[in-house]
Formats: C-alpha cells, sequence, structure tokens
C-alpha cells in the first residue's frame, strides 16, 4: 500500500522531495533529512561510503535541493561513486570545493570539524 502524497512533496522511497524548494541553491543544514545528512558527513570523513547505491541516494537529493548538476554536494558524490565503480583516485580539488561547501551552507564552522 503506497502513502498518500500531496502535490508539493513527493517521495521515491523514504526521502521526501520538496516540489517547492529544488534546485534554489538555498539549502539549509536543517531542511536536509537525517539520512542525507548522515551519508553527506560520511562522504566528507575519514571513513566515506563505500556502497555506491547509498551514495547515489545522497547525490539524487543534493542534485533536487541544492544547484543543480553544479552542486558541490552533488558533483562529489558522483566523483566518489565513479571512484568506487573504477577504483581509481578521486579528484582533490573537488573534494576540497565540497568541503568548502559544507562550511559555507552550515554542516560545520570549519573544514577540519568535517574530517
Amino acid at each position: 500500500m503506497s502513502q498518500q502524497q500531496r502535490a508539493d512533496n513527493v517521495s521515491i522511497d523514504d526521502i521526501p522531495v520538496d516540489i517547492d524548494n529544488t534546485q534554489s541553491g538555498e539549502v539549509n543544514p536543517s531542511d536536509v533529512p537525517d539520512e542525507i545528512e548522515s551519508i553527506t558527513r560520511g562522504l566528507a570523513g575519514e571513513h566515506p561510503p563505500t556502497n555506491p547505491l547509498v551514495v547515489l541516494k545522497a547525490a539524487r537529493w543534493w542534485y533536487i535541493h541544492g544547484k543543480g548538476g553544479t552542486d558541490p554536494a552533488f558533483r562529489w558524490a558522483i566523483e566518489w561513486v565513479r571512484h568506487l565503480a573504477r577504483d581509481t583516485p578521486s579528484d582533490v580539488k573537488q573534494f576540497d570545493e565540497f568541503l568548502d561547501y559544507l562550511v559555507a551552507v552550515g554542516f560545520a564552522d570549519e573544514k577540519a570539524a568535517l574530517r
């Protein structure tokens, strides 16, 4: 049985998609669902997630609610999935941009706190 959804708040899994707040570029940490926050912090940490499907779930959320394809959290999640799939080094510059972005949106006061 499916759960009832309003036209402005839909989901294709347990993570809601807020239609009114799509690709606004204005991400408030309190609006980020707990699961996405956990995955995102994991991507910034010393032991990032190794399941590409989990990482892609976060990528999708950031794409929809962030800046679309230019969102640094989305771009880093995609880069990390590439790294997992190909077993190749990841882009350090993109990782730094991702950390800077997390600080800018309020996930931490400084990059070192994310690691």
